[in-house]
């Protein structure tokens, strides 16, 4: 049996900080993590952004809950430098995703430290390959949880117990369920650990499920792929999609691809077979594939990556080649030929529909780049809502008493859209802590 004043199930960016933060200001914290690392799916990550301000996230991100859009805005930028003075390396902000602003962070080194301060200098435990069974109720209130670890089952009371597992990503049923019907199809790039526990373990003690159709975050990748080494994440993901046009496998155009690839991500699953044709021209191919994502990454060629990845690519040298696209593609090459016309037609004269909103130039400097296209997941938006505490509440919107969530287990945040995953479990995480440590006080 174990007393805490705050029990972390999840050992990722709203875990670790949040146990962390608990640990440093005088408090104790167990963290469960189900892998045999801490870290999730942001030791994979290194960017923490947001939007600069609270106006330019309501704009981005209309249909998340305002208080805790502020609240993201407001904390991020104290966060991170708590996160340098903990020995981490943080890089100069730049600009990121058209309309964010972030830094650059060390994620392997953040998460080394606060295992060494965890374990070494506040003597807390970080239960590795542990799962949580269920959470433990006093009435209303959440007061620990069962967990099974490697050397058995133990009951570890806790004042707070907070919800970090990842999200639901990894769990097909959740996926179809919460997203959409060929969800379960995607593939993921993220680590397979983050199915949903932390959804159910909170359903099961009363919290409420929000906000419906809140989508995900992901990125297109080249169809047929191999897409399982988390180090490649990044390099094969079509982030120039923005800069393209999309078509589907009915030969129309069907988003503002501009808005970025990772609405268009969402709003490829949506169309008929879960896929399209990113079409793009020499200018571009110069401006955009070969241009780095972010400022001062190594520049690497998107549409060559997608060749010698075995993605189902192609090369035009005009309008008229695309009457010969593959029957077996699935594509009606005439059909994909007349909607690229009429979208030059309509860039030179007044706009095409859908609109675009930051690229109405045309496609009309040949050769052209064809990449078959389909969605990837990252992590989910849906969760379970939050207050600006990160206090988990129950259906009629209240507190439930003893019961915390941050990151992608918490929903409300992000709907349709998406502002920093990092900065989101960074900022939450430690509202979550300190909503902790002022209950033990």
């Amino acid at each position: 049996m174990s007393k805490v004043d705050l029990l972390v199930i999840g050992g990722g960016m709203a875990g670790m900080s949040a146990a962390t933060w608990v640990a440093q200001h005088g408090g104790t914290a167990v963290v469960v993590e189900k892998g045999s690392a801490v870290g999730g799916s942001a030791a994979f990550a290194g960017y923490v952004w947001t939007a600069p301000t609270y106006t330019v996230l309501r704009a981005e991100n209309p249909g998340g809950d305002p208080a805790l859009a502020r609240a993201l805005v407001d904390d991020v930028q104290a966060d991170v430098e708590w996160m340098e003075s903990l020995g981490v390396a943080c890089e100069a902000p730049i600009d990121m995703m058209r309309f964010g602003r972030g830094r650059h962070v060390d994620t392997t080194q953040y998460f080394g430290i606060c295992s060494r301060l965890l374990r070494d200098a506040h003597g807390c435990e970080v239960l590795l390959d542990s799962t949580a069974e269920r959470l433990l109720l006093d009435g209303p209130r959440v007061v620990g949880a069962e967990v099974h670890t490697p050397e058995g089952p133990r009951t570890i009371e806790a004042a707070n117990t907070l919800l970090a597992t990842g999200g639901y990503q990894g769990d097909d049923g959740l996926r179809a369920q919460h997203i959409h019907p060929e969800a379960p199809q995607m593939v993921l790039r993220s680590n397979p650990r983050s199915d949903g526990a932390g959804l159910r373990l909170g359903l099961e003690a009363g919290a409420r499920f929000g906000k419906p159709n809140a989508g995900f975050y992901g990125h297109l990748i080249p169809l047929g792929i191999r897409y399982d080494e988390p180090t490649q994440f990044a390099m094969k993901s079509m982030y120039c999609s923005e800069h393209a046009v999309l078509v589907n496998t009915e030969g129309s155009r069907f988003a503002d691809e501009t808005l970025g690839d990772h609405l268009n991500t969402q709003a490829v699953l949506e169309q008929p077979g879960s896929r399209a044709l990113m079409i793009a021209d020499q200018r571009t191919y110069e401006q955009w594939y070969v241009t780095p994502f972010v400022v001062g990454a190594a520049p690497i060629d998107k549409f060559e990556i997608a060749r010698a990845s075995g993605g189902r690519i192609a090369t035009a040298a005009d309008l008229e080649e695309f009457e010969y696209l593959p029957p077996e593609w699935g594509y009606p090459g005439s059909k994909v030929r007349a909607t690229i016309e009429a979208f030059n037609e309509a860039c030179r004269n007044g706009g095409p529909e859908p609109t675009r909103r930051y690229d109405r130039a045309p496609l009309d400097q040949p050769p052209y780049y064809v990449v078959d296209v389909v969605p990837a997941i990252t992590f989910t938006f849906g969760g379970l809502l939050i207050d600006d505490q990160a206090r988990a509440l129950d259906e009629a919107g209240h507190p439930i008493p003893g019961l915390l969530a941050a990151g992608a287990d918490s929903g409300g945040v992000f709907v349709r859209a998406y502002a920093g995953g990092l900065a989101n479990a960074l900022v939450f995480g430690l509202r979550a802590a300190r909503t902790a440590c002022a209950a033990a006080a």
